[in-house]
């Protein structure tokens, strides 16, 4: 890994940190106050609502600018996001934060991924810089919901006090500001040679791709994994007496697997097509996800998440490797606007579509039925490799 590859990695855990550390601490707080499931769904929808409406432009504005300018203003947006809930952190304001701390990690990701894609030159490139690349968020997973699960439990004098959120709020909305001191001697590369078709093309012509639609399908039912995971298991928590440092370490459980899974993947992989690494990783979240509402306590339920971190782990560089491939290299950026608008399109109506699943059925049903759609998608990454892949 060379150094500018390592200042972008540490440049997105430091923005996406912030990100992941307000979506486990805003839920607490607003479960503290006596909201319901259903407006902790809400709330959590709202930190992929902003990404919905940015991605796409987002995408366009970093394949004519480059890196610098949209993760300047992702550093700004994530700053101010987290730093209003430490001045007022009531329900209302919590949502704003959630807006801006959200799209922030979006445009964020989106120039990053970019800019590392067109570093490398070919496959087995890009399934390495992604698989470091992809390390970041992992890293985020943990460091965002752990510190913030401690400063909550631990900085007011008792636990869930309001100077410990405070506290918490505080800390994440610092840590995007170094976001900027690892990203600024990163130098920008040059702009992609676009043709006159390209220029006058549209995002409908990206999604008239068919691979490119059929990863998008792909990418829905994934991400649901990642959105149900990160919903439920604080309100599982929450309902079986667990503090906030325990469902925080949870969920960094699932991170640091994902994390290590990361780094193993250029090894792991070298002698595997991406659709297979995917394929495999669909039928084992399925599996996963089955078992997970049987898991009884914090031990169990941290060996579940460690091994689906495994598992979802291992498929992002894989997806990013296969959009390399398969669009334009003039539209790169906008390809992974449209992927995260996608994804980030169903986040907003899951959780709130799993809050008021989980009132009436129950937590366990949710995870059952996430089970289902990632098992009923696994022959999509098959036709994907089959049919859709460039030859080499």
């Amino acid at each position: 890994m060379n150094a500018a590859l390592l200042r972008l990695i540490l440049a997105q855990i430091c923005i996406h940190g912030c990100m992941t550390g307000m979506r486990m601490a805003t839920p607490l707080l607003a479960l503290k106050e006596g909201y319901s499931a259903a407006a902790v769904g809400m709330l959590l929808a709202l930190f992929a609502l902003t990404q919905v409406f940015l991605a796409l432009p987002a995408g366009r504005y970093a394949d004519r600018h480059g890196l610098r300018r949209p993760l300047m203003l992702s550093v700004m947006a994530a700053s101010l996001g987290a730093g209003v809930a430490v001045l007022l952190p009531v329900f209302p304001v919590l949502c704003l934060s959630a807006l801006l701390t959200g799209g922030a990690a979006g445009t964020a990701l989106i120039a990053l991924q970019r800019h590392v894609g067109r570093m490398a030159h070919n496959k087995d490139e890009l399934r390495k810089v992604f698989s470091w690349l992809a390390i970041g968020p992992a890293i985020s997973n943990f460091l965002g919901p752990f510190a913030a699960g401690l400063l909550i439990d631990y900085a007011g004098g008792e636990a869930a006090s309001e100077t410990g959120f405070r506290a918490a709020f505080l800390l994440l909305a610092l840590t995007p500001l170094a976001a900027w001191f690892w990203a600024r001697t990163v130098q920008e590369l040059p702009p992609a040679l676009a043709s006159s078709s390209s220029r006058n093309a549209t995002a409908w012509d990206l999604v008239q791709n068919r691979g490119f639609r059929r990863l998008l399908l792909l990418n829905w039912a994934l991400s649901s994994c990642w959105d149900v995971h990160t919903f439920v298991v604080p309100i599982l928590g929450h309902e079986r007496g667990l503090p906030a440092s325990v469902i925080g370490t949870i969920l960094g459980a699932f991170a640091i697997a994902a994390a290590v899974i990361r780094m193993l993947m250029p090894l792991l992989t070298r002698h595997m097509e991406e659709w297979q690494v995917v394929l495999g990783a669909m039928v084992c979240a399925c599996v996963l996800f089955m078992a997970y509402p049987f898991m009884p306590g914090a031990w169990s339920m941290g060996a579940c998440s460690v091994m689906l971190g495994i598992v979802l782990g291992s498929v992002q560089p894989m997806v990013m490797s296969m959009i390399h491939q398969i669009t334009p290299a003039e539209r790169h950026g906008e390809a992974l606007g449209l992927r995260l608008m996608a994804i980030n399109g169903s986040s907003v109506l899951m959780p709130i579509l799993f809050g008021s699943l989980g009132t009436v059925v129950g937590v366990s049903a949710l995870f059952w039925a996430v089970g289902v759609i990632v098992g009923s998608a696994t022959r999509l990454p098959w036709l994907i490799g089959h049919e859709d892949m460039p030859a080499d």
